[in-house]
């Protein structure tokens, strides 16, 4: 074990939950791209009502595996099915620990019969490297990382740039850049399409509740396709809106995405020892924060499973063998799992909630615009009749909406419409820099579907938003 690896941080803290909930990461951040290019509630209603950009360029990770293992060795890792895995095809790749918990989730992308491109949140990156380290698969990695959360004028370099581009009238934009009708993609599908004078490809994806493209190629060309775009918006008459880093992740409230679970490493043995041990202490898993109401001496209590996400439809079970089979196995065989949902906070409380920093003695946590989780990974408990019942994952305002809502995973016996009681705030400050002196208060809020927004659960392509 190295000195400075995850496991020397979790024993230098006395445990996980003391090292994620008393870290001075605070809230997560989205690197380079602006905070607001207009404000916040006008980026919001575009993609609702005209055509938004969201530049993804900088806050995942890519990670790109080939070789004659390539196939073999990302069915091992994750929970999916490769059968019929074509060309020019994504798919939603989901991988878990030996015990059948999540550890994040990424896009992945064939480019050709010995090469995938993977694109997300830091956890299953390393999670994938790992398993190439230590495994014997004839395969090669190159691992392009995230950009500086702060990178504090450093210049910053990618190996694409990424774009998407979203909303009702996101197709007239397309059709301008193309110079014509573009090629009809199915959704999660791959093609060529023309933005100037560059030949790009573009995926079908939506992340605000209606599909649009996803489009990337070679970091150099960034700006000649932002601009390229932006002007092609204004050909064709549309309202076209830069989404900052304030809006960007509250869309995920509407179409019912949680972005930031907590990655189930830091508890068991064999190969999670040996992972806690590979990973090092400046990695995400060791820097991140954990906040929220549900405090539990059982980090275990903070893990989901594809089951509780709306993900169990993706596992190949007809696979030899992957990481987690088993678990998952005995999961299902077991039944009675927990469901996401998305849930309403109740507005007299928020008001009364906000209304405590106007008043005299110490408030209640402040609720930020939009988004209001002040750590890394959010945990706040669910109670009914003073009964947890759930926990409480990614929480914000959506102004197209006009109201509080959270990503929430509850037991199976909790319906919609049921109203809960969601604790705010922490019993006992911690040292996360989000953190300042305040109360825990209780909060109604009252079960709905997810997606929320009412398009992305009737009309999505057939995915995990609309699997029943």
């Amino acid at each position: 074990m190295s000195k400075n690896s995850l496991t020397s941080a979790i024993e230098a803290a006395g445990g996980a939950v003391n090292l994620l909930r008393n870290n001075k990461a605070g809230i997560y951040v989205y690197p380079v791209v602006a905070s607001e290019f207009s404000n916040w509630r006008s980026e919001q209603i575009a993609w609702r009502n005209s055509a938004v950009l969201f530049d993804q360029t900088h806050h995942m990770d890519e990670i790109t595996v080939e070789g004659p293992d390539a196939e073999k060795f990302l069915s091992y890792v994750g929970i999916n099915s490769f059968a019929n895995f074509k060309l020019n095809v994504a798919k939603h790749f989901v991988p878990v620990t030996p015990a059948g918990h999540v550890i994040g989730d990424m896009i992945i992308f064939r480019e050709t019969e010995d090469k995938f491109l993977l694109v997300g949140r830091a956890p299953t990156a390393n999670w994938i490297r790992f398993q190439a380290a230590t495994g014997k698969w004839n395969v090669r990695l190159f691992h392009d990382p995230r950009s500086d959360s702060r990178p504090d004028g450093k210049a910053i370099y990618r190996q694409h740039y990424r774009f998407q581009i979203q909303g009702p009238d996101a197709g007239k934009i397309f059709e301008k850049l193309h110079g014509g009708p573009i090629p009809e993609v199915k959704f999660f599908h791959v093609d060529k399409i023309n933005i100037g004078s560059r030949q790009v490809m573009a995926l079908r994806h939506g992340m605000a509740g209606a599909p649009g493209l996803e489009v990337w190629g070679p970091y150099a060309d960034k700006s000649y396709i932002q601009s390229t775009i932006a002007q092609a918006a204004k050909d064709a008459g549309v309202d076209l809106r830069f989404v900052g880093a304030r809006a960007y992740s509250s869309n995920t409230l509407e179409s019912g995405w949680i972005p930031s679970p907590l990655p189930g490493i830091y508890s068991g043995d064999g190969m999670l020892k040996d992972y806690r041990d590979w990973l090092g202490a400046d990695h995400y898993e060791a820097v991140g924060s954990l906040g929220g109401s549900l405090v539990s001496d059982n980090i275990t209590d903070y893990y989901v499973t594809p089951f509780e996400l709306g993900y169990d439809f993706y596992i190949g079970w007809k696979k030899e063998d992957f990481i987690g089979k088993a678990a998952l196995e005995a999961m299902k065989a077991a039944g009675n799992q927990r469901k996401k949902v998305t849930i309403e906070w109740n507005r007299e409380d928020v008001l009364a909630t906000i209304a405590s920093a106007f008043e005299p003695g110490l408030a209640a946590k402040w609720i930020d615009f939009p988004n209001h989780n002040y750590s890394s990974s959010n945990a706040d408990e669910l109670l009914k009749d003073g009964k947890r019942v759930g926990m409480s994952m990614f929480n914000g305002y959506s102004y197209n909406e006009r109201c509080l809502l959270s990503l929430a995973v509850v037991d199976a016996s909790v319906q919609i419409g049921d109203v809960l009681t969601l604790k705010w705030g922490e019993a006992n400050n911690t040292d996360k820099t989000s953190i300042e002196p305040h109360r825990q208060v209780e909060i109604r809020v009252k079960v709905a579907p997810t997606p929320y927004a009412q398009d992305a659960r009737e009309n999505y392509a057939d995915s995990w938003r609309t699997k029943k």
